[in-house]
Order: C-alpha cells, then structure tokens, then sequence
C-alpha cells in the first residue's frame, strides 16, 4: 500500500482548498491548524477504503477533507478546554490568536466540513451526513465524560475505554466507513470496516496516552506530561491505581487531586511510579489486544488477502509511531 500516494492527493487537495477569505481573522486560525501537519490518518484512511471497494480513491477527496476539517476543528476547542500552549510542536490557535477567535474559527471549520458532502449525489451525501452527525455527537459525548473525568476519583477502565471510544476511535471508524460508502459497498461491508477502525482507535488512542508521558518532546509534538498536568484518568493511572501498592496509591491520587504550581516535580514523581508498577508494558499489552481485535474485523471483509494484509500493515506500523 503506497500511504505516500493517499498522502501526497489529499495534501494536493487541502492545498486548493481557499481559506484565503475574509474577515481574515476567521479563516488564517483554520488555514494555520490545517496546515500544520500531523499523521493525516483519518483522511488517508478515508481513501484507503474507497480504494479497497472502488479501485479508485479521488473521489473519496471531499469526504477525506470534511473528516480532517472536523477533527482539526475538535482540536482547537479541545486545545481550549486543555489550556494547551502546544499542537504538533507549534502554537496552538488560542495561543496564537486568543480563545473566542479559536472558539468562533473552531464552529466555521465544523459547518465547512458538512459542506465538503455537498459534492455527492442525493444518497450518498445522505448516508454520509448521517454517519457524520451521528459521529459527531458522540465526539462531544466522549469530550464531556473526558472532563468529568478530571474531578471524580471513582472512574473505571472500562469507563475509561468508554470514553476513548467515543472521542477517538468512532471517528477513526467513520474516516474508513465514509471511504466505503463514497465507493458505494454495501453496508454490511462498511460496518465491518468501521467496526476495524473503532478497535483500531482504541489501540491508537492508548498508544497516544503512552506516547503522553514516555514519548519523545521533539517528535510527539504536544507537551510531554501534558495528561498528568491536566489530571486525565487515562489507563496508565488508572492500571496503577490497581495494580500499585498503598504507599503509590496515595501518592497518584494526591497528585491527581490538585493543580500544582511545579509540574515539573509532578510530572517527574508520577511517571517514576508508573515505571515503578510496569505501566509501561502493561499498556503496551492492551494496546496489542485492541489491535488484534481490529484485525479480527478485517476476517470477513469481502476484499483481496492483499488488501487485508495491507491494513494489518498499515495497523501494524500505527502502534509503533513515535509521533
């Protein structure tokens, strides 16, 4: 599977996409958190799909565009909520700019990605626009139980997988789902590719929690610790909270309880007991089972053995990213 290719075609097309429009202030924040970067996954995928079932991925283009222009948007509001003075190793657009600017850009970029669907027929910007809303609200539903996350001390791993379901990984399932709708397979078909991609995400996603506190500053591109900063109850406290003994125990919840003024001592003693309890691998264990669960999805898909073999490739190389 040649990524480059998908790659290098929606990048061709963003880049014909106009944001040079007035009032200026609306549109240069959009412009600057498109182009920023980042893995284009969610698009790629997009094309990826509509190649399997078509042949052919161009006209998969608009639904790729509207799925990067909504997640861009969630990471602008996202970014707000979060306080986040970083997005893939820049400013983020209320740092740059200010919050109702971020604010006000972030709901434009939401209403021009349903218009990329404007470019279908009747029924397949129909099956698209549902797909799209239904994925959206759940977004919002993943972001909310995210945030009431940070004050409740009762949270559980399987809420918690609840969570990163519906903010991350129905989206990375709807980027694939939409490919195979624009080629028009049948809906059975589609589901089971969407179902792949919602596993797929939840590995994705955990392997982002990972990435949060051991990754590497100059390649991840967001504030390493950021998760621990903000009091996020991902899996890697969460499985410590289990498995760790009491003395940790009371440390973690301390830390997790309060905002403090040195984060850099915080951000030091919780990831020492992370490693003192084998987080690290522990979650790396998970991260395999949920991969292994999308490539189960991939078994009664109606498509060549190659293609396949492709996706569980391209699977592959996603849990072992550094960025």
């Amino acid at each position: 599977m040649e990524l480059s290719k998908y790659q290098q075609s929606f990048l061709n097309y963003l880049q014909s996409q106009d944001f040079n429009r007035e009032p200026k202030n609306l549109y240069a924040p959009i412009d600057y958190i498109l182009q920023l970067g980042g893995k284009r996954l969610r698009p790629i995928l997009t094309l990826i799909a509509c190649d399997i079932f078509s042949g052919t991925f161009e006209k998969a283009l608009p639904a790729a565009m509207a799925v990067e222009t909504f997640h861009n948007f969630t990471l602008v509001h996202d970014d707000i909520m979060d306080e986040a003075p970083l997005r893939r190793g820049k400013e983020t657009v209320h740092h740059k700019w200010d919050i109702n600017t971020g604010i006000l850009s972030g709901d434009a970029m939401l209403i021009l990605a349903y218009q990329y669907f404007e470019n279908y027929e009747p029924i397949i910007f129909q099956k698209l626009a549902k797909l799209f809303s239904k994925t959206a609200i759940e977004v919002c539903d993943g972001q909310q139980l995210d945030v009431d996350f940070e004050t409740r001390n009762d949270v559980t791993i399987d809420e918690y997988i609840k969570m990163i379901t519906l903010k991350t990984s129905v989206l990375v399932g709807a980027a694939l789902k939409m490919g195979a709708i624009v080629a028009e397979a049948s809906d059975k078909q589609a589901e089971e590719l969407y179902n792949f991609g919602v596993n797929l995400g939840i590995a994705f996603q955990l392997q982002d929690d990972f990435l949060d506190t051991f990754g590497n500053p100059e390649t991840f591109g967001k504030q390493i610790g950021g998760d621990i900063i903000e009091n996020k109850k991902t899996f890697l406290y969460l499985k410590c909270l289990e498995v760790a003994d009491e003395s940790d125990q009371e440390k973690l919840k301390f830390f997790f309880n309060q905002k403090l003024e040195d984060n850099g001592t915080k951000i030091a003693e919780v990831t020492r007991i992370f490693e003192q309890n084998d987080i690290p691998n522990l979650v790396q264990d998970l991260i395999k089972v949920y991969t292994n669960k999308s490539f189960d999805n991939l078994k009664s898909l109606n498509i060549s053995e190659s293609a396949k073999e492709n996706l569980i490739n391209f699977g592959k190389n996603l849990m072992v990213r550094k960025v």
